[in-house]
């Protein structure tokens, strides 16, 4: 990724049986798609993890994010602030689907 600064970030800490495999990954990738901004992920707990696109299934996958892992979470674009804000709230609420 790119050595800009972001614009938002965010250390969330999944709470989540499955981590970000399966529903809750797709679920994240499908929030983070919908902002125009750059977003990323990075592993906090896991030695040497690599940055890795928010929006990418693949990414998301690569980042190896179990239950209770922290994460880092950065955007940068026009709507940072939003996208930061969407993964956290969705990350809180347990990987809920929106209503």
């Amino acid at each position: 990724m790119t050595t800009e600064e972001p614009a938002a970030a965010a250390v969330l800490t999944i709470g989540h049986p499955a981590g970000l495999h399966l529903r809750p990954a797709a679920l994240f990738v499908r929030t983070a798609s919908t902002f125009k901004s750059r977003v990323s992920i990075r592993n906090l707990s896991r030695d040497n993890s690599p940055e890795v696109d928010a929006k990418s299934m693949l990414g998301l996958m690569q980042a190896a994010v179990s239950n209770g892992h922290r994460v880092q979470v950065q955007a940068s674009g026009e709507d940072a602030a939003e996208a930061v804000a969407a993964l956290e709230r969705l990350v809180e609420g347990g990987f809920a689907e929106p209503a």
